[in-house]
């Protein structure tokens, strides 16, 4: 994927860094994060995210142009450096109509290393029978999985800008959440001490590939 790079923006230094697949317990004392999810990319003529952290800095980037139609999506941090990829999986089979199931891969290397996690969307959900919108597992074999990171539920409403992140224990790691009056491409992701920020960034963008209208890849593909 083809982005382009701003140099002269800082990357937050507790945010800028390749993520932790398995994070040790927070302290106690430690806040959530709140990120403002901004559905426009910084590029000219160019479709993609931009999230900026409670102090208005620049934190995560995904960048694209109109002609990229491949299946992935790039988390960048704010130098345009790739913290996560996500990657359309094509095998499928069995997994019945409707199916949908992105896989999330540190940096940009998608070809030699395993996938951290699965993102896969509830097939019941689509059918109006379950309040489960996706699946997170971490993937065999990956380094999440290696160091015992757990999966999660994601459930409510992600075109209403409404969903939580639930993990194993069904504690509510991470938030979507509507900015009223500025319309659904701008919300806010609210996440927990002890999920990593950029997975629950990635979860979204999962989602957004899911169920969002339309989503980013077919915007880019278009």
């Amino acid at each position: 994927m083809t982005a382009k790079v701003h140099p002269n923006v800082a990357v937050p230094p507790s945010l800028g860094q390749p993520p932790a697949v398995a994070p040790a317990p927070a302290p106690a004392d430690e806040e959530p994060v709140t990120l403002t999810v901004w559905r426009k990319s910084l590029l000219f003529n160019g479709r993609g995210f931009t999230v900026f952290d409670a102090r208005g800095d620049l934190v995560y980037r995904v960048d694209s142009y109109a002609s990229d139609s491949r299946a992935e999506v790039v988390l960048m941090d704010a130098a345009g450096c790739p913290v996560l990829t996500l990657r359309r999986c094509r095998n499928l089979i069995g997994l019945g109509l409707g199916s949908d199931q992105w896989l999330v891969y540190p940096g940009e290397e998608t070809r030699r290393l395993q996938p951290l996690y699965a993102v896969k969307r509830a097939a019941q959900y689509m059918r109006g029978g379950a309040k489960s919108m996706a699946h997170v597992a971490a993937c065999s074999g990956g380094a999440a999985a290696k160091t015992g990171a757990g999966g999660y539920e994601v459930e409510g409403s992600y075109l209403r800008r409404r969903c939580t992140v639930y993990d194993e224990r069904r504690q509510a790691v991470a938030e979507v959440l509507p900015k009223e009056t500025v319309g659904s491409d701008v919300f806010r992701l609210v996440v927990q001490p002890g999920m990593e920020v950029s997975l629950a960034m990635a979860v979204v963008l999962a989602l957004d590939q899911m169920f969002g209208k339309p989503s980013l890849l077919r915007s880019w593909s278009s």
